[in-house]
């Protein structure tokens, strides 16, 4: 029971019943308001019990409701903290364990080296997945270190294995040998601009044993198929007026300094890298899209996080619209999710006004979008 006293005023709650009692003096004003008032005998003074207004209950209850949801909002607000604080423990736990397997690599042992590296591979790729699985409760400044942080640990990766294992010397592979085996190396001057680069094939022309891809071609037709790239690093570099088909699920993808070509990539299990991309038409599926410097781009695009562009203008989005035999089962390799596809959500890192779109992409719209694509041919 709640009540409150006063010479002239008793008022209370019991076992659910609303009243006021009150001497006649103070009924006669109460009833002037519009209260009804009734007289009623307590055993210790004798009083007026008041029923109160229906407008009043309904605004007590309105008052514990309004109670009641901010403490609902806390509570929620308390849970997305605690999940940014656990990401922030877990990543940065994996992300030390992942640097010392690449500073305590062997540079003695190439087999052991080897192993080492890919294990780093691999918790790298983990690393990427957790970080886009929590991507709806992390700021956009937690997830710009957070991929920041592992750009720098994939290029410590690529450093360490240029150190670590042999190079090999440039090298061209013939299309017809219809073999699972790899021709020799072997230098062909009459054939500089052509074909296939086994290894990550950077600019230099250097080639690591985990990469493979284009480099320095113009006006060719290039096809790698699965048991070429499944689950390797592609580099797909200095190509001008090329149409590349990429039949498989690399483990990642960087495309840099193409001009007007069309590239269509099977399902990627991390991350594409495009940078110095112009006039061109990019498609894949990945758990993560970066585009720098890009102009005057089309890209149909599957991908599970949400991509990020920086320094670009004129990039065009649709959804991932390429299909060949074997697809199905290399989103399965992939890991990718066939069904979740957030295309449409992109972040421009140059454009921070909230509320107002950015001007440097757009969606391509439903009546201008490629839905069958044309099927090509290596030249022979």
């Amino acid at each position: 029971m709640v009540c409150v006293r006063s010479p002239r005023l008793f008022c209370g709650i019991t076992s659910g019943r609303s009243y006021i009692s009150c001497s006649p003096v103070v009924r006669i004003n109460m009833e002037a308001f519009g209260v009804k008032v009734s007289a009623e005998t307590d055993d210790r003074e004798t009083n007026a019990a008041v029923k109160v207004p229906e407008r009043v209950l309904r605004r007590d209850q309105a008052r514990l409701e309004e109670v009641e949801r901010r403490r609902n909002v806390k509570e929620s607000q308390t849970v997305t903290e605690e999940k940014s604080d656990f990401f922030t423990s877990t990543y940065n736990a994996e992300k030390a364990a992942v640097e010392e397997i690449i500073s305590n690599c062997n540079y003695g042992d190439s087999d052991q080296a080897s192993k080492t590296l890919e294990e780093a591979s691999v918790k790298i790729q983990q690393l990427q997945k957790f970080l886009n699985d929590s991507v709806m409760f992390l700021t956009q400044y937690e997830i710009r270190q957070a991929q920041a942080s592992l750009q720098t640990m994939q290029t410590s990766l690529a450093e360490k294995r240029d150190e670590a294992l042999p190079k090999k010397k440039f090298a061209f592979r013939s299309r017809n040998t219809g073999t699972g085996k790899q021709p020799a190396p072997k230098q062909e001057a009459s054939e500089k601009s052509a074909s296939v680069v086994d290894g990550p094939a950077p600019l230099d022309a250097a080639i690591y044993v985990n990469q493979c891809g284009f480099s320095n071609v113009d006006n060719q037709v290039l096809i790698m198929h699965a048991e070429e790239i499944q689950q390797r690093d592609v580099l797909l570099s200095n190509l001008t007026n090329c149409k590349v088909r990429l039949y498989g699920c690399p483990s990642t993808v960087h495309i840099k300094v193409i001009r007007n070509c069309e590239i269509l990539c099977g399902p990627v299990s991390s991350s594409v890298f495009v940078d110095q991309c112009t006039d061109s038409t990019l498609a894949a599926p990945c758990q993560q899209l970066r585009t720098h410097n890009t102009s005057a781009t089309q890209i149909y695009l599957h991908v599970t996080s949400r991509a990020i562009i920086e320094d670009c203008n004129g990039v065009r989005v649709a959804p991932f619209t390429w299909t060949y035999p074997g697809i199905h089962e290399h989103f399965k390799i992939s890991g990718l999710d066939p069904k979740r596809n957030n295309w449409e959500l992109v972040d421009d890192f140059n454009w921070l006004a909230t509320g107002t779109p950015s001007p440097n992409w757009t969606i391509i719209p439903e009546s201008e979008r490629i839905s069958s694509w044309e099927s090509v041919q290596p030249a022979t």
